[in-house]
């Protein structure tokens, strides 16, 4: 049996590329799928299908309709959810994608720093799991396979 997991978080490190590779590691049946993780291509897709936009609010609404649309046929297609929220960078789009991963009544595994708690707690309290490192949403991905 193989899974898909939506990775839902920022795309500007590589923490997509650990998950990917610690899974691979320990042979687990996943495959994984997630937001475009090219910035410019996201910001300019608008543009790029629909044609030049008037401003930039334009422009940013052109490209959120065509991601929005991505996320959510790639999430309804997934089995779980792995949102991850990073201390570095603003983390709006994972709100929106572990909210809209627990309407779709997915799986969500979070994973935040400590540091993070307080504001999460809400949608920590409704995810699945919670935790605090990547290695450990790596742990209970692999333990569902395990049959002893």
């Amino acid at each position: 049996m193989e899974f898909t997991v939506y990775l839902a978080g920022e795309i500007h490190s590589s923490w997509r590329e650990e998950i990917k590779q610690q899974a691979k590691q320990m042979d687990l049946p996943l495959s994984f799928v997630g937001p475009m993780e090219n910035h410019d291509r996201s910001d300019f897709v608008g543009e790029e299908i629909l044609g030049g936009q008037p401003d930039k609010i334009l422009r940013d609404e052109a490209a959120s309709a065509i991601n929005n649309l991505r996320t959510e046929l790639l999430m309804k297609k997934s089995d779980l959810v792995v949102a991850l929220f990073g201390e570095k960078y603003k983390q709006w789009n994972t709100a929106m994608d572990a909210s809209t991963a627990l309407a779709m009544n997915k799986p969500v595994i979070l994973i935040r720093p400590e540091e993070l708690h307080h504001p999460l707690k809400e949608l920590s309290n409704k995810a699945n799991v919670t935790c605090t490192t990547i290695e450990q949403a790596t742990k209970v991905l692999s333990y569902i396979f395990e049959s002893k």
